[in-house]
């Protein structure tokens, strides 16, 4: 922390997604209903796919540590941002704040990273179906999770302490529902080039590369498909991948929103009501996207209610 003659910030206090009195209650209960919603939807996904043995595929695995990612990073932001509901002074600790950040990049970049290896998963599932249980095996499944997880942990491990190495000594208000880079990093005193370009670096980097490796996979994927001479061949080759591939549009469309637009259009309450969206509503999404354009999802799910004591 730099020195000088300021009284250091010991604690920040959110603004919340809106100051309006009488849209508090109705918010806490809408955004209540949206992480039971995560909770039960996501942790559903991990266990069928963890116990249920026609699940134990590269595919589910991946879809299991996705739904993990996405149940993580929901509760980082969920329960503090409900209780900004009901207080009347939403305060945060300093060092509290710093691990909200943290948690937020380590996930929001393990998910990023996970989905384009998902991307990958499916391009060798449909264009090297016979040697997809060889190219995707086991160990290189557990591989590529491993470094999806590292990559989020040293990301987030530079990302929150470069920006709470600077100093925080005027005003203590972040205009935002949990702490985020930008809003932050505008009530320091210090100088924030140094952080500010390496949240933007790193944020261009995962987005730019996760993006390219989507796209080619995908690109790649769309061309097998074409080259299947019957109908139900291409049928069945796009329903392995459809539920990925809406789950992708949904996140990287709400990326691409937010850090696209034009400066001139730019504002807090759009950064605000694109953060709910990928922090909050798409982790909720996932689970129902995946469970209900999925046969064997929903084949295990109906096992699990049949036969509860022993559905597998």
């Amino acid at each position: 922390m730099a020195p000088g003659n300021f009284t250091q910030v010991t604690e920040f206090i959110l603004t919340g997604v809106s100051a309006t009195p009488q849209l508090q209650v109705p918010l806490f209960l809408v955004f209540l209903v949206i992480y039971v919603l995560t909770v039960a939807g996501n942790l559903g996904i991990i266990t069928l796919t963890s116990v249920d043995s026609r699940l134990q595929t590269p595919m589910y695995f991946f879809l299991r540590h996705l739904a993990i990612i996405n149940l993580g990073n929901s509760t980082v932001i969920a329960p503090k941002m409900l209780i900004t509901f009901v207080v009347k002074k939403n305060t945060i600790l300093y060092y509290e704040c710093a691990i909200q950040l943290g948690g937020f990049v380590f996930f929001i970049v393990s998910e990023v990273t996970l989905l384009s290896v998902m991307a990958y998963d499916r391009y060798v599932a449909i264009c090297n179906p016979l040697l997809y249980m060889v190219v995707v095996s086991p160990r290189l499944c557990r591989l590529l999770v491993g470094l999806t997880y590292f990559y989020g942990f040293s990301t987030a491990g530079v990302v929150s302490p470069c920006i709470f190495s600077m100093s925080y000594c005027s005003s203590n208000i972040i205009n935002h529902f949990y702490c985020d880079s930008a809003p932050v990093l505008a009530l320091s005193c210090s100088d924030t080039k140094v952080p500010e370009m390496i949240v933007f670096v790193s944020a261009a980097i995962n987005l730019f590369f996760s993006l390219i490796a989507v796209l080619v996979s995908y690109f790649n994927i769309v061309l097998s498909i074409l080259k299947k001479h019957s109908s139900e061949g291409r049928k069945k080759a796009f329903s392995t991948c459809a539920s990925h591939m809406m789950a992708v549009t949904v996140f990287y469309g709400t990326l691409l929103f937010m850090y696209v637009q034009p400066q001139t259009s730019h504002s807090l309450d759009t950064d605000k009501m694109a953060s709910v969206f990928y922090t909050l509503v798409i982790p909720m999404l996932n689970p129902m996207i995946y469970s209900l354009r999925n046969k064997d999802v929903k084949d295990a799910f109906k096992r699990l209610i049949s036969n509860p004591c022993c559905p597998f």
